[in-house]
């Protein structure tokens, strides 16, 4: 057995379908995420706030099929 995350859309539509396999069951168990809007804005400590100094380009840090973006 292994799970898969899916992630809905605004809407609640899924944004990409799974690839299933044949001839097989499966078990759905939905979970309701937390509201992101009501999430308190996180801020960085006093301490190291306005202290990064970004040196190179950290796209080129991983690969980007590493990044997990829907294209």
């Amino acid at each position: 057995m292994y799970a898969e995350r899916l992630i809905t859309d605004r809407t609640g539509n899924l944004k990409k379908w799974p690839k299933l396999p044949v001839n097989k069951q499966f078990e759905v168990i939905f979970l309701v995420l937390e509201d992101v809007s009501k999430r308190e804005k996180r801020t960085p400590h006093p301490d190291i706030a306005g202290k990064i100094k970004i040196t190179g380009d950290i796209f080129d840090s991983i690969p980007s099929s590493d990044w997990n973006l829907s294209l």
